[in-house]
C-alpha cells in the first residue's frame, strides 16, 4: 500500500507547481486523489470541530516542521471514540507521514510530531472513529526543501545512536485529562533524497516503519510511518490511567532492524 501510494503521488507531486497558491483548485483535486489512494471510496467529512491541526504558517526548518493534532471535544466514547489519526503532507513525494492507532491504553486527545515538508503545501489530518467514520482538517504551511535537506547530525554518530529512545511521561492534569507521553527516537530517517556532502552520492533510504508502545500488556499507540517523518522524531501522545505503569517500546525500520526498550514506572523519564 505504501509503495503504491508513493509511486502514484510522486508523479502528482512532480506535476504540481512548486509554489501554487493555496486556493489553487489543483490542490483540491490532489487531496481528492490522496483520499482515494488511502481511504478508497469511504467518505471523509471536513469537521474542524472534531479534529484540529496546528502547524506553523511559515516553518523555521522545513526538515522538522512541528504538527499538533487535537480533538476539541475529547476522544469520544463508544462508537464515536477516535481510534486512529492519519497525517498527510499533500505535496510531498510520499504524502502519507504515518498512521497513528490508539489502543486501550492510549488517548488520542493530543498528538504531536515533526515532519519533512518538500514545498509549500496543504497538510491534512484525518481521524477515524470506532464505527469507521472519517473526519478531516487542514493547514497550509510555507516551507520548502525539507525532504532533501541534509541531516543535522554527524552520520557516524547517528549510526552509533540509531534506535536509542528516551521517554518522559507528564502526570495527568487535575481536570482528569490523560497523562502525556513524549517519546524521542534517535534515527536519521534517511529517505533516499539526501546527498552525502562528502561523497556527493545519494544516501540510501533507511527510515522508521513501525513503532508500538505498550503500557503493561495493553497497546497504547502503534505507528506505521513513511519517509516524511523527520529525523530523530519525537511523538507526543496521551496515555489512559494504568495500574501497570511499565511502558515498552518496539520499533523496526526499513532495513528490518528491530529495537526494543523498557521504561519501568520508576524510570520512565
Amino acid at each position: 500500500m505504501k509503495t503504491l501510494l508513493l509511486a502514484g503521488c510522486l508523479g502528482l507531486a512532480l506535476a504540481a507547481p512548486a509554489l501554487a497558491d493555496e486556493t489553487d483548485p489543483a490542490r483540491a483535486e490532489r487531496w481528492d486523489d490522496l483520499k482515494h489512494a488511502v481511504f478508497g471510496d469511504r467518505p471523509v467529512t471536513d469537521a474542524s470541530g472534531i479534529i484540529a491541526l496546528a502547524a506553523p504558517t511559515r516553518a523555521l526548518d522545513a526538515a522538522t516542521v512541528p504538527l499538533t493534532v487535537t480533538l476539541p471535544q475529547g476522544a469520544g466514547e463508544g462508537a464515536s471514540r477516535v481510534t486512529a489519526i492519519w497525517l498527510m503532507v499533500d505535496d510531498n513525494p510520499s504524502p502519507l507521514v504515518g498512521t497513528f492507532r490508539f489502543g486501550p491504553a492510549g488517548d488520542p486527545t493530543v498528538l504531536k510530531t515533526r515532519v519533512r515538508v518538500d514545498q509549500y503545501t496543504l497538510i491534512h489530518a484525518v481521524a477515524e472513529t470506532q464505527d469507521g467514520r472519517l473526519f478531516s482538517t487542514v493547514s497550509y504551511v510555507k516551507a520548502a526543501g525539507g525532504c532533501s535537506a541534509p541531516s543535522s547530525k554527524d552520520a557516524e554518530a547517528a549510526a552509533v545512536r540509531i534506535g536509542q529512545m528516551r521517554l518522559r511521561v507528564d502526570a495527568a492534569p487535575a481536570d482528569g485529562g490523560p497523562e502525556m507521553a513524549h517519546l524521542l527516537v534517535s534515527h536519521p530517517n534517511y529517505n533516499g533524497m539526501q546527498v552525502d556532502q562528502l561523497k556527493h552520492t545519494f544516501i540510501p533510504a533507511r527510515y522508521i516503519q513501525d513503532i508500538e508502545v505498550h503500557d503493561g500488556d495493553d497497546l497504547a499507540l502503534s505507528v506505521q510511518a513513511d519517509i516524511s517523518l523527520s529525523e530523530d522524531p519525537e511523538i507526543t501522545f496521551g496515555l489512559r490511567p494504568s495500574a501497570a505503569g511499565k511502558l515498552r517500546v518496539d520499533m523496526t525500520d526499513s532495513t528490518t532492524a528491530a529495537f526494543h526498550q523498557d521504561f519501568p514506572p520508576a524510570d520512565r523519564s
